[in-house]
């Protein structure tokens, strides 16, 4: 054989060596979009093939829809509903897992002075964000809708892992952290069973790992709460997670003041000062969590929170557009448009 031709034998070999090992490491991303805990979630797989990729969307939907069966206040046989069924009658025996999130939910509402607080669903609806509201309701009727919230009227009793509401009437709900814990679960999952990258998004509460096929990082947009058609700016992610509350989201304007659907669980009243929070860190749970109490505190207060926990970090918009971040933010992965 020559040597021209041995050459050329080895070319070829070489060459389909190549193409194996590039076949190998090709990766193809998969997303499906699905209706799961009265919201939308939109779960996004990069993997091998496209079979496998489509089998770890359906692994993450399980198990949204199993946390949804124990923690949904408008299922009859969750957990949650039965908890609220026995308030100011008996405790209920819970699973750990529902246990868990509720002692967490509690410390939450503990570090925000009740900012959060997951007995809101005990809320009476006063305030409508359909337009049929013309008036402000009267401050007799604000004060009588939150009779019945309080966390600190919620008595777990870990030895049993049992919840018990003190006062008849009572109810939680896992609304505001909910979501954003079926997200983490839906990543930890698929990080446990080695795949390498993927969005969870819960309704804009996103975990996220690994990178794009492409070798990027993920790339979130955060919308403008002046002009939901256009981005206020961008933010690259990795392994971590990003939740944005606001008052554009859903609003009622009466006599031109716009009043947010995000309500203060210790007043009644819609939170005011603030168009957006977006919170930036390692859990979607508690990125939500901290979404939704930073509205209700305000920037300074707010502020006070955030830096408590370095891990997380956070961009207000105020009423009249003033953009304030927290001081740990990493400047960076987060630009302004």
């Amino acid at each position: 054989m020559n040597k021209f031709l041995s050459w050329f034998i080895v070319s070829i070999i070489f060459a389909l060596l190549l193409c194996s090992l590039q076949m190998a490491n090709a990766q193809v991303i998969r997303k499906r979009t699905t209706l799961l805990m009265g919201s939308r979630f939109d779960i996004t797989i990069v993997a091998q093939d496209s079979l496998s990729a489509e089998d770890n969307i359906d692994t993450v939907i399980a198990e949204i829809s199993r946390i949804e069966n124990l923690i949904s206040d408008w299922k009859e046989t969750s957990q949650v509903s039965e908890v609220n069924r026995n308030a100011g009658i008996k405790p209920v025996k819970i699973d750990k897992e529902v246990f868990e999130l509720t002692k967490r939910a509690i410390r939450f509402s503990e570090i925000t002075n009740g900012a959060f607080d997951i007995s809101f669903g005990s809320m009476e609806k006063v305030w409508k964000f359909d337009g049929s509201m013309k008036e402000i309701p009267s401050a007799e009727t604000v004060q009588r809708s939150v009779a019945k919230v309080g966390y600190k009227n919620i008595i777990l009793d870990s030895t049993n892992s049992t919840i018990f509401l003190k006062l008849e009437g009572m109810k939680i709900g896992f609304g505001s952290i909910g979501k954003g814990y079926a997200a983490d679960r839906g990543r930890n999952i698929m990080m446990a069973r080695g795949i390498k990258a993927g969005i969870v998004n819960a309704s804009g509460d996103m975990s996220t790992w690994g990178k794009q096929p492409n070798g990027k990082d993920w790339i979130v947009g955060i919308t403008n709460p002046f002009d939901t058609e256009k981005l206020l700016g961008k933010i690259a992610l990795k392994q971590a997670a990003v939740a944005t509350s606001g008052n554009y989201e859903k609003f009622v304007e009466i006599e031109g003041k716009r009043f947010s659907h995000i309500i203060n669980p210790l007043t009644g009243y819609p939170a005011t000062g603030v168009a957006s929070v977006t919170v930036v860190g390692p859990e979607a749970e508690m990125a939500n969590g901290f979404s939704t109490s930073l509205v209700v505190l305000g920037v300074q207060k707010g502020m006070e929170v955030i830096r408590q926990y370095s891990d997380y970090q956070c961009i207000f918009v105020s009423d009249n557009g003033e953009i304030t971040t927290s001081s740990q933010l990493n400047k960076k992965n987060y630009r302004l448009k």
